[in-house]
């Protein structure tokens, strides 16, 4: 019988760390500003990374001390500490963590080569924070290629197949490498017509050759070979044969020069006598479900690159005022997207464009570096044509929302139903104070609101924002 006492062992190693004893290599991260140093061991690093051990036989620099350096001021140090304390004591806390550090935490493992802490990483992410996958779906799956992280892959890719227009529809599309491409719609359970598939592999080829015509009609064979070679993997994964005979002229007909000359010749002869042999191969038509929900014939989806489904019933039942929030699928709003600042532009001029004397308003923010989302709802809307004067409104309310390692929503319903709304020309305005836009984002004062929704007031920086028209179905 073998008596273990790795605990114990871990926190020496720990105190080793912490210590600084006998060390002979200094771990420098972060910015010159922000710098931290770590005092590390050689020893330790051969047998638990390799990769920062050869980092340490390379490097060229050295203290007064003969201490080597070895500089690395893209990571972070927050995101170090954790590696180290991984290194030295095989532990990683990650409670109270917000989540964006957690997924820069499994990239830097995974340029260190810590291949079992990438496999936990990725689990811990898939089990514990799911709404925060969804919300940046764009970018981890993006990063899930780019870096070999399969079972990020895998999840992905399961819900594409459900819920294709989470990627297809998505601003980063076209950067999505190839082998994600490809990967996708390969799946027999992709849930979208060939005909779709087929617009968006073309969409997705042309942006990768930036010289292409814009106009069709300007191509030349040069220009049809340069996007045959871009699509060279993706074309065999194609059900040709599944497509209509509309879709085959409106659709195949104008880059018929793409495929092989025998694969055109057979969806013809396919099409036209469908009695006669061919030769090229025939795919199985893709698994699409048809069956509507019982009751409900009803699937809602919302488009959003900061909110998920759960969000969306929770402000639909605030907005109704509802002690119980919502079921997802039985959310009686449509929630159409009229502004996103990534795609529109955040400037004040984009803002009075698109939402002037639009009534019924729900606006998000998501907060840089943290899983904080903010927003607001203004039935009224904003209107120009009283710029610098407040609006009434008793059903207005803004709100924090639950996301992350944010545990709890927060809803602050106006208390001051004469300064609900202010018609303020640098953008979206909650009560003067409390809520509003001018250049960045603020949460000031307790003004037209019953509470803050964020601990700190003042201005703060933000990943994006959206601005939703909603109305009843």
């Amino acid at each position: 019988m073998t008596l273990n006492f790795y605990e114990n062992l871990s926190n020496d190693y720990v105190k080793l760390l912490e210590n600084g004893n006998e060390h002979n290599i200094i771990i420098e991260v972060g910015e010159p500003s922000v710098m931290q140093t770590f005092k590390v061991h050689s020893t330790v690093l051969c047998y638990r990374c390799p990769y920062l051990y050869d980092e340490f036989k390379k490097s060229t620099i050295n203290n007064d001390d003969n201490n080597k350096i070895i500089q690395k001021p893209q990571i972070s140090a927050k995101v170090f500490n954790f590696i180290i304390k991984y290194i030295y004591g095989a532990t990683v806390n990650l409670e109270k963590v917000e989540t964006s550090i957690i997924f820069d935490l499994l990239v830097t493992a995974n340029q260190f080569q810590l291949e079992e802490l990438v496999a936990r990483l990725q689990t811990f992410l898939i089990e514990n924070h799911p709404s925060w996958l969804k919300l940046n779906f764009s970018k981890i799956y993006n990063s899930s290629f780019q870096t070999h992280f399969e079972a990020l892959q895998n999840y992905c890719n399961d819900i594409i197949a459900k819920h294709p227009n989470l990627i297809f529809e998505s601003n980063d599309f076209t950067t999505l490498p190839e082998a994600a491409l490809v990967s996708i719609i390969q799946r027999e359970d992709l849930q979208l017509e060939e005909s779709k598939i087929w617009d968006y592999i073309i969409q997705w080829g042309i942006a990768q050759n930036k010289t292409l015509p814009s106009n069709l009609n300007d191509w030349i064979d040069r220009d049809f070979q340069i996007l045959k070679n871009s699509l060279q993997q993706c074309l065999p994964h194609i059900r040709y044969f599944q497509f209509s005979n509309d879709n085959i002229m409106e659709k195949l007909f104008p880059f018929q020069r793409i495929l092989d000359n025998t694969l055109w010749a057979d969806i013809l002869k396919y099409f036209i006598t469908p009695d006669k042999p061919i030769d090229s191969p025939i795919l199985a038509p893709r698994k699409l479900v048809t069956t509507q929900l019982p009751n409900r014939g009803y699937t809602f989806q919302i488009t959003s690159s900061i909110i998920a489904n759960e969000h969306a019933a929770e402000i639909a039942s605030w907005i109704d005022k509802k002690e119980v929030t919502y079921d997802v699928n039985n959310n009686p709003y449509e929630f159409n997207l009229i502004l996103r600042g990534s795609r529109d532009g955040f400037g004040k001029d984009v803002f009075w464009n698109l939402c002037n004397q639009k009534i019924n308003l729900v606006v998000v923010v998501k907060v840089k570096d943290t899983d904080e989302i903010l927003g607001g709802y203004n039935p009224n809307g904003w209107n120009s044509n009283f710029m610098s004067q407040y609006s009434t409104s008793n059903d207005s309310f803004i709100f924090s929302l639950k996301n992350g390692n944010i545990k709890n929503n927060i809803l602050s319903r106006v208390k001051n139903a004469s300064n609900a709304i202010y018609n303020y020309y640098n953008g979206p305005n909650f009560g003067g104070n409390d809520f509003y836009m001018s250049n960045q984002f603020y949460t000031s004062l307790i003004q037209g609101y019953e509470k803050l929704i964020r601990k700190t007031t003042g201005g703060f920086s933000i990943d994006d924002y959206e601005i939703f028209q909603i109305k009843k179905r």
